[in-house]
């Protein structure tokens, strides 16, 4: 067990070049370095994938449970993906819940999330950098 899955949803492929107003210009590559540097000296390295599709993201999830614990960043998967809510709330480890824009400064439909009463935590609305701290986050859950 020294894997950290970093699970990204739909539409965040395309990081660094969508709406970079919104989400900044770092893409996901940059994201799994800077999750790596958080998590190395535990002897952890990210396993990163990014699905557009909801079933994809939950047989991904599903193939980790060996895993130490997750980072996810479900997108607009937040509002209504049920499926991969159950899928979460069967997952064997800490996951971290990761939005990079204020979730709560944007439309309302975006201010309620099926999938964070069952996360071990959420943060949103730092940017990228929320992806650092929730690797410190699963770092402070982990025992060792």
């Amino acid at each position: 067990m020294n894997e950290v899955l970093l699970l990204n949803g739909p539409n965040l492929g395309m990081l660094g070049r969508r709406e970079v107003g919104v989400y900044g210009t770092d893409t996901l590559d940059d994201i799994e370095k800077a999750v790596a540097e958080e998590v190395s000296d535990r002897g952890w390295r990210p396993v990163a994938r990014q699905h557009d599709g909801e079933g994809e993201l939950i047989r991904t999830l599903q193939e980790h449970y060996g895993a130490v614990g997750a980072i996810i960043n479900p997108g607009a998967l937040m509002i209504a993906g049920w499926s991969l809510r159950d899928a979460l709330a069967a997952y064997p480890r800490p996951w971290i819940e990761v939005h990079i824009s204020n979730i709560w400064a944007r439309e309302s439909f975006r201010h309620a999330s099926v999938l964070a009463p069952v996360a071990d935590g959420v943060i949103a609305g730092l940017g990228t950098q929320g992806y650092r701290l929730a690797a410190r986050a699963l770092r402070a859950a982990v025992p060792g």
